[in-house]
């Protein structure tokens, strides 16, 4: 059956209002605000908890896990939300949800009071990127759209760095006081991006999403939609483990400072800052799930490369070897990341965006929610059993983007090319 929906990037380009580049611009300032937050938050989470608890690191994980499949709960519903009164809106809300969240964290004196919040974070966590990606649809169509989620993925990735640096710092102080203060800052900077935000002139036209029929069921019967979904969900397991698994890894198995630990992390959310927006140009220019496999290919490669450390190097050497095998992860992840997500917004229809981003959003969510139950089993089994399953994971990913590219629309998987006539 012929695919008739309109692909945004097929659309002719619409003029530049006044008051589209200022509302661009709070829109990265907020996004910058939120990821240097979430680049303190993720990488202490599994160290903080396990230096607070004494547990071991799969009981953690499932602790985690338990509070991010309660927020999974409250995902169709925001797809809902946002397809009903817009994404801006929406991600005011989540937005200011986990400052509140991060605000009470200090006052999570026991295990379970720590997974009560960790709920109320997880929730902000998982509506804020739908919310962001739907507004980011309502600012911008076609190229232009493409140039702006560039664009906010690179100085996201720049917020990282800053972030995960400040994280390094706290590790190095002793007790809670790091994360006390990681928590009353984490506070402040999602403030800030709420009001931010809600800064944003209301963009969403009146007629905008008017027309719902079919609501979830039409995202459901979207097979090569939901491929897709199924490909990012698998390859995410790559993303998670730099946040949540390397850290330990390389403390544990390479034995390199905690602090060192964090500036790896650093390095990586740098070079995607600075080559995010070059890497999405060239990227461009081929079929988006060819794209997509080949950064997961990279992802394996490096998954690999990792698992041969602890028995080439230690000392000075884990260092550059480390620091070697991060820029061969970061290739991958400048090669999967633009297409991949360029391929969730292009093929969502406009008037359904919302659920069909959030659906999308599960692949990320679920993925962050099972990951540190399965890394911390992992972690716990060796590093080899670690790479050996994420390399197999994100090679399957792969392997189902490109069949996804024979029910996709040209118009959806290539760049530029137009839709025929309806």
């Amino acid at each position: 059956m012929e695919d008739t929906r309109v692909s945004e990037a097929a659309q002719p380009a619409v003029p530049t209002s006044p008051g589209a580049v200022p509302a661009r611009r709070r829109l990265i300032a907020s996004s910058l605000a939120t990821s240097i937050g979430d680049g303190i938050y993720v990488p202490l989470t599994m160290l903080f908890i396990h230096g607070l608890t004494g547990l071991s690191l799969t009981s953690i994980g499932a602790g985690l896990t338990i509070a991010g499949l309660s927020a999974l709960a409250f995902m169709p519903a925001a797809g809902i939300l946002i397809d009903r009164f817009g994404g801006r809106r929406v991600l005011i809300a989540v937005l200011a949800l986990r400052a509140l969240g991060f605000a009470a964290y200090p006052f999570a004196d026991s295990y379970p009071a720590f997974l009560a919040i960790a709920l109320v974070v997880a929730v902000g966590m998982w509506a804020s990127s739908p919310s962001q990606q739907s507004l980011i649809g309502d600012l911008a169509q076609g190229a232009e759209r493409d140039r702006l989620l560039a664009w906010d993925r690179s100085l996201r990735n720049a917020g990282m760095g800053c972030g995960s640096l400040a994280a390094a710092g706290m590790l190095a102080w002793n007790g809670t006081t790091g994360f006390i203060v990681a928590a009353e800052s984490l506070a402040a900077v999602f403030a800030v991006a709420a009001v931010l935000v809600a800064r944003i002139p209301q963009v969403r036209s009146a007629a905008k999403r008017a027309d719902t029929r079919g609501g979830y069921r039409q995202v459901l019967a979207d097979r090569p939609y939901l491929l897709i979904t199924t490909a990012n969900f698998l390859i995410a397991f790559g993303y998670t483990t730099q946040a949540m698994a390397l850290p330990v890894f390389l403390t544990r198995d390479v034995e390199m400072p905690d602090a060192l630990a964090g500036a790896v992390f650093a390095v990586n959310t740098v070079l995607v800052a600075l080559l995010g927006v070059p890497a999405a140009r060239l990227t461009s220019r081929g079929r988006r799930t060819r794209t997509a496999a080949l950064g997961a290919a990279t992802f394996a490669l490096s998954f690999a490369a990792f698992a041969a450390l602890p028995h080439l190097a230690r000392g000075a050497d884990a260092l550059v070897a480390v620091l070697a095998v991060a820029v061969l992860y970061t290739a991958g992840e400048l090669v999967h990341s633009a297409p991949s997500q360029s391929l969730s917004v292009q093929a969502a229809p406009d008037h359904l965006r919302g659920r069909y981003l959030s659906v999308y959003q599960l692949s990320w969510s679920v993925c962050r929610t099972i990951a540190p139950m399965l890394l911390g089993f992992l972690l716990d089994t060796g590093p080899w059993h670690l790479w050996t399953v994420l390399a197999l994971l994100v090679l399957t990913g792969a392997a189902i983007l490109l069949t996804a590219e024979r029910s996709l629309p040209s118009h959806t998987n290539l760049p530029g090319t137009r839709t025929p006539a309806i």
